[in-house]
């Protein structure tokens, strides 16, 4: 099984340490959607988009990257982190995901430490997330997925 995770991590680094932690468990190609706005995504068996979020959604260059590279008919899942996490900030991603006719095969977040906008007049909130529980739990996340991926598909480990 083939995995890509694309990701946006641009503030305190919160996405990136969860991406972090599943590459290190994990055999999976890594792309930061800052750097790299093109790739042929067609050779990936599953498809992973990751971000902070941004006024409740996913953050543009990630949307961007999935409006332009994300294949049809591809398996794909979802991991944020938030100020404030709520189901409303995958709106914006899983509409592309279903424009594209993909199957979305599972979402992830957890709170992200969050300076933006007023939340820095205040020092911030969510200070400290995510912390090691919230981080072993999106490896969890991948490895459940990952497994239920496999089962489904007939493919050994």
């Amino acid at each position: 099984m083939k995995t890509v995770l694309i990701y946006s991590s641009t503030h305190h680094g919160n996405t990136k340490k969860l991406m972090d932690a599943i590459a290190r468990e994990n055999e999976i190609e890594i792309i930061n959607a800052e750097e790299i706005r093109e790739k042929d995504l067609s050779g990936f068996d599953l498809i992973g988009f990751a971000s902070g979020i941004f006024y409740s959604k996913f953050a543009e260059a990630v949307l961007s990257f999935a409006r332009v590279n994300l294949p049809a008919n591809k398996d794909v899942f979802l991991i944020a982190t938030a100020g404030n996490p709520r189901e409303a900030n995958f709106n914006a991603i899983a509409k592309i995901v279903e424009e594209k006719n993909c199957k979305e095969c599972g979402r992830f977040q957890c709170k992200g430490f969050d300076t933006f906008g007023p939340f820095k007049i205040v020092g911030g909130i969510q200070k400290g997330h995510p912390d090691e529980k919230e981080i072993q739990e999106a490896v969890e996340f991948y490895k459940k997925l990952t497994d239920s991926y496999k089962s489904e598909n007939g493919q050994a480990d």
